[in-house]
């Protein structure tokens, strides 16, 4: 077991990394927690999964409670939600039975917003079994459901008290599904670690392949470097937080005018992070050559790197709505250099507009 701590005092806890290791949920789990329920929450594509979860949470003492949900963004609704607090009600849920989020980054948002507001907070537990959630959605706390006017608007910072990441449970997640998680490993690449985004370069055709020891490395640089940043701005305050939201900003837009169904997320951020670094280019921040970088390995990774034909009338509407943006002014994080971006305020829409228009021919 590979254990990654996030340190933010009282609301401190482990990140686990194992392989095939279910017995080691066990301990992990009673070290952390004093109750005796459960409330487990998962979609029916994992529901082996959870089924095995929950054989060792009941092996733990802990009394389990398995709701199983429609796959799909979909689910992230205050009407599922409020399904969710009706079964802890029926269940008689108390303030230490524990929420077990088990399944990708839907279910960990949704599971986490009900833990966080239900009885003023539940302990919770991560569980992915997403790429895209174990490097991303599970650490650091956000939780949130989605509004028909944009994707998290309602949410919360709730942190688990641990996170159990079993590499073992990739085995049978959907190669669309698994490129998807790959685009946010992508992005830590560009905006915090360099090696990292030669790392990917270097071994991309063995981690398409998902060689075990490639998949261990890029999951705990993945967590450790999202810990770090959680660590020094766990609630999005001093804006060193913000650049986990690389390529975000025009992802949500992509998602929220597709209908939340067109692309995953991880799709979403991939053509968004090279709308984002061509507009760095616009401004001058960076060359060509790292956009060029990032749009190589994406297409390696077999990831969009362009927005599909949405009115770019609707899509800036929705930025304006995004949680960076202030006052309407559109706010970006953008990349300086492979390995370090910025937030950047106020940025013209007109340059905004010109990315988004851009045929990938000539100058942006």
């Amino acid at each position: 077991m590979q254990l990654i701590h996030v340190q933010l005092g009282e609301r401190s806890y482990d990140i686990a990394v194992v392989s095939s290791d279910l017995a080691g949920l066990r301990p992990f789990v009673r070290q952390r927690t004093k109750g005796s329920r459960a409330f487990v929450v998962t979609d029916e594509h994992v529901i082996e999964h959870a089924d095995k979860v929950a054989a060792s949470l009941a092996d733990a003492g802990l009394q389990p409670l398995l709701v199983s949900l429609p796959a799909g963004e979909a689910q992230k609704s205050l009407t599922v939600a409020s399904y969710l607090y009706d079964q802890l009600a029926e269940a008689g849920a108390d303030r230490q039975t524990l929420v077990v989020a088990v399944g990708g980054g839907v279910i960990g948002d949704l599971a986490g917003f009900v833990a966080a507001t239900w009885n003023r907070g539940l302990p919770l537990l991560m569980a992915p079994t997403t790429l895209l959630a174990m490097v991303d959605s599970s650490v650091g706390g956000k939780v949130g459901i989605n509004h028909p006017r944009g994707k998290n608007l309602i949410g919360a910072f709730h942190q688990p008290i641990g996170v159990w990441i079993d590499t073992a449970f990739l085995s049978t997640l959907p190669d669309r599904e698994y490129r998807s998680g790959l685009a946010e490993v992508v992005k830590y690449g560009v905006i915090l670690d360099a090696e990292l985004f030669a790392y990917l370069e270097q071994h991309a055709a063995a981690i398409l392949a998902r060689d075990a020891q490639c998949l261990r490395h890029i999951v705990a640089r993945s967590c450790r470097l999202k810990a770090n940043v959680v660590e020094q701005d766990e609630r999005d305050q001093t804006g060193l937080r913000a650049v986990l939201n690389y390529g975000h900003t025009f992802a949500h837009a992509f998602e929220t005018v597709g209908g939340y169904g067109a692309w995953l997320h991880g799709e979403a951020v991939a053509a968004g992070m090279i709308c984002a670094s061509r507009l760095a280019q616009r401004r001058g921040l960076i060359d060509a050559e790292v956009t060029e970088r990032q749009r190589q390995l994406l297409q390696t990774f077999a990831l969009p790197i362009a927005p599909l034909d949405w009115p770019v009338d609707d899509l800036l509407t929705t930025m304006r709505r995004d949680k960076k943006a202030v006052a309407g002014r559109l706010h970006f994080v953008l990349p300086k250099r492979i390995g370090e971006a910025a937030l950047f305020a106020d940025v013209p829409e007109e340059d905004v507009r010109a990315v988004l228009s851009y045929t990938g021919h000539g100058e942006i």
